[in-house]
């Protein structure tokens, strides 16, 4: 499901995250209009796009949608990290050069994670 996200698929995908609740093109809008002018029309097609593509579920509200994010960004940020470690060739390296460039708080967070869904192993 995951292909990488275009700029405003990745705005439009951090405020329907951020409002936990289903949103309509216009909420959307108004919220991007913040920092850019865009088009009512722009906003659509790309919510219709990020829809189709997978990323959203919508229902039909009066004579629009709203629109709700399939995943949390955790567990779609978890599904990246693992299509990225699954095409990089080396799995093992990748995983090293992974580890040695974590901060204290990524390694703090990964042994917290480890404590709480513990390494599953193979049966012996």
């Amino acid at each position: 499901m995951t292909r990488g996200l275009g700029g405003l698929e990745t705005a439009i995908m951090d405020l329907l995250w951020s409002y936990h609740r289903p949103a309509s093109v216009r909420n959307v809008l108004e919220d991007l209009r913040r920092d850019r002018d865009l088009a009512y029309t722009t906003v659509m097609t790309v919510m219709d796009k990020l829809y189709k593509k997978g990323f959203l579920k919508r229902h039909p509200q009066g004579k629009a949608y709203v629109y709700e994010p399939l995943l949390t960004k955790e567990a779609f940020t978890a599904q990246q990290m693992r299509e990225t470690l699954a095409g990089s060739g080396n799995q093992a390296a990748t995983l090293v050069h992974f580890l040695e460039r974590l901060s204290p708080e990524e390694a703090a967070a990964l042994e917290t994670a480890l404590r709480v869904f513990p390494l599953r192993r193979p049966h012996s």
